[in-house]
């Protein structure tokens, strides 16, 4: 059988790599901290399960729209001018099977091949593996920690090409937690839209930031480029990862190409997921979501002080999202290498940021802190001894 050079080329998704790892472990009788995965425990919000029992009654759920259910696009345009202060016509709203199903159908629809994608290093390795798959050469630009694991205005501008067709950036970013300060995006936005490219903003993880010191939610891209292009999901903030629904939101020229797309690709999204997510956007459900938001914050205290108190740098602390991405370099490791040790010696799962790009791979790990309080305790605690182990 051929496998096609589009196959052969991409990379191991290496977070799930090492929680196949850590599954096997568990079956051989192990108790492994699992802090490799970004899955909130929390699961869905009571009022969408109780939607979704209702739902699974035994009626007939047909396919919906391509674009989704007209009232989950309304409910989320409803969502942004509510949380984010931001207006979005609901026919610009495309509802997909997950965030990824969201950026395939993006670059099938933007990318032509040999066309150049800007994207930060480090970053969501998915990202530049699906614009690979449709062609794109993926710039990958240095994010340093001195401007937050993030690009700015200056890096984008002196690594602008004739080929840069379009950028993408997530802010907060997986895998560091870190945000773009929004007219730093603002200015980022505004050189692309200059140069005629696209710009995509993932903000799967914006509802997951610290709010201001007034209490005010983080304001979405939309709100300094209209015409940008934004990513979300159903799977972080609503807990809802094995669910596979997300959304974007496109310019209005886009529409028709994108449903053409969808159409093809994906026929709809799954429509009993559709129809109980639309309990995502009522009172209750909203302020569950807010009461978890909060709680991932004293989660991310903890494991900032842990790792402080092991030894184990934090070069730029999370804003958002629930991932700390700390410095291995002083323990004579490589990323890699520590994580399978903590993994085989500690039965701690973490992720190397061999996944996340190059610049900082070999000396980076993502720890995700969406997991209950009390495995956030036992696996600094297994940190704590494997890191003294290295030492002796």
């Amino acid at each position: 059988m051929k496998i096609s050079a589009r196959a052969q080329a991409i990379a191991p998704f290496y977070a799930m790599e090492f929680g196949k790892r850590a599954a096997g472990l568990e079956l051989q009788g192990h108790h492994v901290v699992k802090l490799s995965i970004g899955e909130p425990d929390f699961g869905a919000p009571p009022p969408v399960l109780k939607l979704m029992r209702e739902i699974m009654d035994g009626r007939a759920m047909p396919y919906t729209a391509s674009l989704g259910l007209p009232a989950l696009r309304q409910s989320i345009a409803q969502f942004y001018r509510d949380q984010h202060g931001v207006e979005v016509d609901p026919a610009r709203v495309v509802v997909t099977a997950g965030a990824s199903a969201a950026l395939v159908l993006l670059m099938a629809a933007l990318v032509d091949t040999d066309d150049e994608v800007m994207i930060g290093d480090p970053s969501y390795p998915c990202n530049r593996q699906i614009a690979e798959s449709f062609g794109a050469r993926v710039n990958l630009v240095p994010a340093p920690a001195e401007t937050r694991y993030q690009l700015d205005v200056q890096a984008v501008q002196s690594n602008w090409t004739e080929s840069t067709c379009g950028i993408m950036i997530a802010t907060p970013s997986n895998p560091t937690g870190t945000s773009v300060a929004l007219n730093e995006l603002a200015s980022i936005c505004e050189f692309a839209r200059d140069a005629g490219a696209w710009r995509i903003v993932d903000e799967i993880y914006l509802n997951l930031s610290d709010h201001d010191d007034r209490g005010a939610a983080p304001r979405s891209a939309l709100s300094v480029d209209p015409d940008c292009i934004v990513v979300n999901s159903f799977s972080k903030y609503f807990g809802m990862t094995g669910w596979r629904l997300g959304w974007c939101i496109v310019p209005e020229a886009l529409v028709p190409a994108i449903e053409r797309l969808a159409q093809n690709y994906f026929l709809c999204p799954s429509s009993p997921a559709q129809h109980a997510a639309l309990a995502c956007f009522t009172p209750e459900a909203l302020a569950v979501c807010e009461h978890r938001r909060i709680e991932f914050g004293r989660r991310r205290v903890r494991v900032v002080n842990g790792l402080k108190e092991i030894g184990l740098p934090i070069p730029v602390e999370p804003n958002g999202a629930f991932y700390v991405y700390f410095d291995v370099s002083h323990t004579g490791l490589t990323a890699w290498e520590f994580c399978e040790r903590a993994l085989d010696e500690a039965h701690v799962a973490l992720t190397p940021g061999t996944d996340f790009g190059v610049h900082s791979a070999k000396t980076h790990v993502r720890l995700s802190y969406a997991a209950p309080m009390s495995e956030l305790d036992e696996g600094l605690a297994r940190l704590g001894k494997f890191v003294t182990s290295l030492a002796a």
